[in-house]
């Protein structure tokens, strides 16, 4: 059975307790990775390297800063990022353990799954961004606007901001399955509500896509394609660890 209740002002302990932990966690990651900001920075600013044009084989593409300390807070930022990335065990650990006590005691022995499976959805979905979204949109906000006297010049700044809140937006939008498995272990959905509302569904995905990827149908398709493939698996999901009713006990109370 499921915990009693316990006071709202326990609630926010136990949370600030688990959020104080995911702060130390990504402390210690942004710690590990600030040495390697500049090396994790290139990477990330390859499939916008690739795109960008130059005049002559001896002049390479490059991006630009133009705040003396810009440079320096990039890379604050960038070790931050990669910190946040290391930390996402930690993030989803914590977060199952502060929803653990309102499960019953056989809904707990999924914390190892979770913590895996959010981890790789989340991370899976960050690479999906870089390695196929980040080319074709880069290709088509470049490429598509670059003239003979317009010229890109991105700045570290607005590249890093505009990255960062799209491999952000793929992560969190590839845990729809674990999103699923939740609403159905507590009832609020399940497998034939998810396919009949399926059309719906399929709208709000095209709405999500177009909304957070660059302004082509190549790149949204490329996101709501794999949202709609998420969206099918956690219907699965829900299938296979919706809510069932708990057959009574002798003296009238549910098992745990």
């Amino acid at each position: 059975m499921a915990n009693e209740k316990l006071p709202f002002t326990d609630h926010l302990e136990e949370l600030r307790r688990r959020l104080i932990i995911c702060f130390i966690a990504v402390a210690v990651g942004f710690l590990a990775a600030y040495g390697f900001a500049e090396e994790i920075f290139q990477i990330l600013m390859k499939p916008l390297i690739q795109v960008l044009p130059f005049e002559n084989s001896s002049q390479k593409p490059s991006l630009i800063f133009t705040g003396i300390a810009e440079g320096f807070l990039t890379y604050l930022k960038v070790a931050f990022l990669a910190g946040l990335f290391l930390a996402v065990p930690v993030i989803f650990y914590e977060l199952w353990k502060f929803v653990a006590p309102g499960l019953y005691r056989h809904e707990k022995r999924y914390v190892l799954p979770f913590v895996i499976l959010s981890t790789i959805f989340f991370v899976g979905g960050s690479l999906f961004g870089y390695f196929v979204v980040f080319p074709i949109g880069f290709q088509f906000f470049i490429r598509t606007f670059t003239t003979e006297f317009i010229r890109p010049l991105p700045s570290i700044k607005e590249y890093l901001s505009f990255s960062t809140k799209l491999l952000m937006a793929f992560g969190i939008v590839f845990e729809l399955p674990l999103l699923i498995f939740f609403l159905s272990r507590i009832g609020v959905v399940d497998a034939a509500t998810l396919s009949r509302q399926r059309k719906y569904a399929i709208l709000i995905i095209f709405i999500v896509a177009a909304t957070i990827t660059p302004p082509d149908i190549i790149s949204q398709l490329m996101m709501a394609g794999p949202l709609i493939v998420l969206y099918e698996i956690g219907i699965i999901v829900a299938r296979l660890f919706g809510k069932k009713a708990i057959p009574a006990t002798v003296d009238g109370q549910k098992e745990e």
